[in-house]
Formats: C-alpha cells, structure tokens, sequence
C-alpha cells in the first residue's frame, strides 16, 4: 500500500485531521522567526492536573451548548469538549473572516499572495500539505511517559448524561498552546449571544445571524492569537499568520477536528515549536483491531495498546517528513521539514467513535519534553455518555453476551465480576435414538483453575438444616460437561445408518432367544470395547444360530420293543402301559467306542491263539 492511500480518507478515516496537523507544523517552520514571542519551556510541565479542583469534574464546567467549546482556566489549562450530537450547521466561514482579517489590518499583499488577485483562499498558498513517512531510521523512540501508559491503573466510568445527548470527551490542553479555532466553535454548536445589528442597517447576503457572530468570533480570536505571537514585531507578520490561518478555517470543520494549536517555547536559549491537533471520526473497529491495522498499514511506526483513566487506546509514535510551500518560505524555496508525530486513539462508549489526539515537532531533541505534556492531556480525557450506542457499533460499552444455541444451557456471563458456572444440558427422556448428538454422554464437572484438591473438604449441611445453602452457589466447583459414552465415534456422521460388514443382522424386537443346544455359548449381553482395540474376525463370517432346534427321531423304548415280540396271546388280560412323556434318547454304555466300526468283532490284539503256541519256543533268537 502506498503512502498516498495511506493518508487517504478513504482509507484512513483520520486522514484529514493528519492533514490539519502537517498544515500547521508548515505555519510554524515558515511563520515562526526570532521574533516570535515565546512562553518559556516550564510552562509545559509546570502544572499538573491533578491538583485542581475542577481536574477529576470536568463535566461540573458550563461549557458548550450552553457555554463555548473550550475555555482558559487558571492554574489547570485550556478545557475542551466536544460531542457527537453536536455537529453544527455547516456554514462556511472562510470568507467572512478573511474580508474580516484584512479590512481590520488595512489590506495589503500577504506573505506569497497577490493583493489584487481577488479573494484570498488556502489554494494561493498552496495549502493544505499532507505529510509522507519517513524511514525508520528516523522515527523517534516511545519515550517514557509514553510507556508508562501501558501500566495497569484504574479507569473512570463514564458521565451519564440524559437521553440524546449522545457521547461527549472532555479533555485540558497544558499551557503554552495558541488555539486556531474560536472558542465557540463552528455556528450552531454552542449558543452565542448575536450581537444587534446597528439602527438602520440591513443584513443584505441573507446569511444566519449565528453565522456571522461565529465569522466575527473566530476573527477577533485569530487576531488576539497573532498579537501575542508576534508582539514584539510590526503589522505584517500579526496579518500574515492571522490571514493565512483564517484560510484554513472550513479545512479545520471538515476534519472533524475540535481543537487545532500550536506552541512556541523557549529552551535554554533555543527556539521550539509544535502542533497539537484534537479531532473525532467515525470508526466502529474495536481497540484491538485498531491498533491491528495500524500496525499492518503504518510500518514504520510504533504501535503501542495502552490502558488510559478514560479507558484503553491506542498509541503511535512515527517520523513524517512534511513540505513546506514555496509561497510560505522566506527564500520562495519548496523545501520538506522531517517531524517526529505521536498521536492517540481512544474509542469513545458509543462504540462507534474514536477520539484522536496528535502531537508533531520538528524539534528532535525537545520529544521528550512534548510527550510528557501529551502524556498528561491523555490522562485528562473524561468521557459521557447518554448510554444509546452509535449507528452500526461493532462494540457496546457494556457487551451483552450472545443467546445461546444449546438447549436448556445459561448463557455466557457477562465480562464483570466472576463467572457463573454453566448449568449442565437437561436429563433427556425421550427415546435414545431421537437425543442429539451433543447431549450424549455422562455429565461430569471439570475442577476450576483455583481448586486444591488437597484442601480439607468441607462439611455440608444437611438439606434441611438451618445452615443449608440458599441456592446452589455453594455447591460443587467446577464447568459441568459431558462424557461421550463407549460407543461415541466422533467421525461418525449423524443420521447415516451403520452398514460395515461386521455388523450381525438386525433381529425383531419381539423374538425370543434362541436357546444353545449345546449349551456352550454364552448368550448375555456384553459390552463394546470402550478402547476400540478389539479387531474384526478376518475369517469368514460365522452363519447364525437356526431359529428352531433341530429334529431327532424318536426310537422305541424297550419294554414297548419286548411286548410287541411276545405277540397278543402272551400280553393276555395285561393292564396297558401309561406312556411316557418327553423324548427318548439313548444313553450310551460306560465301554462306549464312538471310534469302532459296526459289525467287526472286538479281538484282542496281545491274546495268543492256543496254548501251543504260548509255549513253543522261538527257532532262532537273532540277538542270543
């Protein structure tokens, strides 16, 4: 991304008030001489916040509406505020106070102008300039009173103010500052006092008449400004800065910019000088994406997410290098001036605002004497807030935690205080195949971060009792979750039925049990292996059991054989046998051979055949 993008208000939504800061560190190089009056350097860190009265209520003040935008109090500094439901009319200002400037300075050409041009205009100067980064080699360091803003403190809760007040910051400028923007503001954000118009004269341009008592207001205030700048010195240069500074009026408005100053100091005999520039934009990112992007985008810089009273920010330190116009050089010359920038960026409770603060100089050696001051107006920042977030806010000041999507489950709590523990799914009772997925399991409570489990246990009262709990805060510790049961595949796909080859055929509910005839099988049901380390049968698949036993013939018994072979004559008047019931089975006798074969006669192997042959003598004994 190039650096044009970079400081494009397209992209970058603090574009323009960039722009203001290096259009005013230019009037300081080329306007600012020996002549120039200056307040002594101590008049920068002099004074602390702290100790004043109004510095913890800055919201106690009358300012704007009902008061100005920013006004001077002793021993504290200048206070500013501004707010987001206060965007003024828009009315342009530039012309009526230049016209305004010049008749009160008798005409004449200003410094790099043409007095018989026509309407004098910040085009003529070549302004405004926008500022390009620098190496980084040049980037100042993240000085101390920086750094020390990354340190945990404690933050302040936001002012409440009533319903369509929209969000308001209040801030104290340190000592030393020359404000360029009139103290009432642009027309229609505070309420002025308009002056009467003279018996007899007409307003004949039709202009508003809060209009013209802003135009009048900022011209008597940029006159005041250059006198005290340039006291020491004649008409022309007081015109020049009071001029060329009237120029940039509607630039200032449109920036979105609230306070635009800057500041000449005298330091052990050495002249230095510095702008500060306090504006508002419209930017819904969080802080940590904000300073994300900025650390993406602006690589040569320094990006640091600190921890303010007013909340957290973003901090960046960075070295510009900023054009100064040949019209506005004292030799005609257009040279570039290298500036070391720091500038803030506090996202306001709306959730859609952002507050940005930024400080240049083109005095290297005083950064630590400016980042100090700018440490203490950061820490200076209020905020109030009528609690109605902004249009398309990412971010509430108070985040509100999602509903959850599981059944019968709290929701998440809230970033305050401690978190609750999450109640635990519901005893399901319906059929097990209709219980989802993500409700399965054996409910089972994981220990808290804190637990000891060689701490004493303590005793629990009875549920009866007097002492017993009041709701279930005391009970057990810890996040209640589930434990998949053995069967649980986390591979499997929800509703695809099973159909691997392993799997035995599915038998009707209402069959009986098939009953093992050999009584060798064991019939129980067992369980899966939890483990899954049992592997398949690899040989072929074993048939199932036949549904019905197999059919053995029935034999006569003997005492019906024996009757039937003694014939009619001998049974005579003989009572006939009650039959037997059950199935008759043959018993086999002790010298049972399963092995024998039918009809041979049983011979002993080792019997000789007569007695002659037992004691006949052999005819011949091989061994003797």
């Amino acid at each position: 991304m190039t650096q044009d993008v970079q400081f494009s208000v397209e992209v970058n939504p603090f574009a323009a008030a960039e722009q203001v800061c290096a259009t005013l560190g230019t009037l300081t190089d080329a306007l600012f001489d020996e002549h120039t009056s200056r307040h002594p350097a101590a008049s920068l860190s002099a004074l602390r916040t702290v100790g004043h009265p109004s510095a913890e209520a800055l919201f106690s003040l009358p300012l704007a509406p009902n008061g100005p935008v920013h006004t001077a109090l002793d021993r504290l500094g200048t206070v500013t505020t501004a707010g987001t439901a206060r965007p003024g009319t828009g009315a342009r200002l530039t012309d009526r106070v230049v016209t305004a400037l010049q008749t009160r300075y008798g005409g004449g050409a200003v410094r790099g102008a043409i007095a018989d041009r026509g309407t004098t205009s910040a085009a003529l100067f070549q302004l405004p300039v926008t500022g390009e980064f620098a190496d980084a080699k040049l980037r100042p360091p993240f000085a101390p009173a920086l750094a020390a803003l990354a340190a945990g403190q404690q933050t302040r809760q936001p002012v409440e103010l009533p319903t369509g007040a929209g969000a308001e910051v209040r801030l104290v400028v340190p000592p030393g500052f020359h404000s360029l923007t009139s103290p009432g503001g642009p027309p229609g954000v505070s309420a002025r006092a308009v002056p009467p118009l003279p018996e007899g004269a007409e307003r004949g341009d039709g202009a508003a008449p809060a209009t013209v008592a802003a135009a009048e207001e900022l011209a008597r205030h940029l006159a005041e400004v250059a006198e005290e700048l340039f006291s020491a010195t004649g008409p022309e240069p007081r015109r020049d800065f009071a001029v060329i500074s009237a120029t940039l009026s509607d630039l200032i408005r449109d920036a979105g910019v609230v306070y635009a100053g800057v500041c000449a100091l005298e330091l052990d005999d050495r002249a230095s000088d510095a702008a500060l520039v306090v504006s508002l934009a419209r930017h819904p990112l969080p802080i940590t994406a904000l300073a994300t992007e900025l650390a993406t985008v602006r690589r040569h810089a320094e990006v640091w997410t600190v921890l303010l009273p007013a909340g957290p920010a973003a901090v960046l330190v960075e070295g510009r290098t900023v054009p100064v116009p040949g019209p506005l050089a004292a030799d005609g010359q257009r040279r570039w001036v290298v500036t070391s920038a720091v500038q803030a960026f506090v996202p306001l409770p709306d959730g859609g605002t952002v507050l940005c603060v930024q400080l240049s100089t083109a005095r290297p050696e005083d950064w630590e004497l400016y980042t100090e001051a700018f440490a203490e107006l950061l820490k200076s920042i209020q905020f109030g807030w009528d609690g109605v977030p902004a249009p398309g806010a990412v971010a509430a000041a108070v985040p509100v935690a999602p509903p959850s999507t599981v059944p019968n489950q709290a929701p998440a709590p809230a970033p305050t205080g401690p978190p609750a523990p999450t109640q635990a799914p519901a005893a399901v009772e319906e059929d097990p195949e209709e219980v989802p997925v993500h409700l399965r399991g054996t409910p089972v409570r994981i220990p808290p971060a804190d637990f000891n489990p060689f701490a004493p246990v303590a005793e629990v009262p009875a549920a009866g009792g007097d002492d017993a709990a009041p709701d279930a805060a005391d009970g057990p510790k810890g996040t209640p979750v589930m434990v998949p049961p053995p069967d649980f595949n986390p591979f499997s796909m929800e509703g695809i039925p099973d159909v691997s080859g392993d799997a035995p055929a599915p038998q009707p509910a209402s069959a009986a049990p098939v009953a093992d005839p050999f009584g060798t099988t064991v019939t129980a049901e067992q369980k899966a292996d939890p483990f899954g380390t049992t592997l398949p049968t690899q040989g072929p698949a074993v048939p199932p059991p036949p549904s019905i036993p197999p059919a053995i013939p029935a034999q006569a018994p003997p005492v019906a054989a024996e009757a039937a072979a003694q014939g009619p004559e001998q049974q005579g008047g003989a009572e006939e046998p009650t039959p037997s019931k059950g199935t008759p089975v043959m018993v086999p006798p002790p010298d049972f051979n399963p092995f024998s074969m039918e009809g041979m006669p049983d011979l002993p192997a080792d019997e000789p055949e007569s007695a002659d042959e037992a004691e006949a003598e052999p005819t011949s004994r091989p061994f003797g």
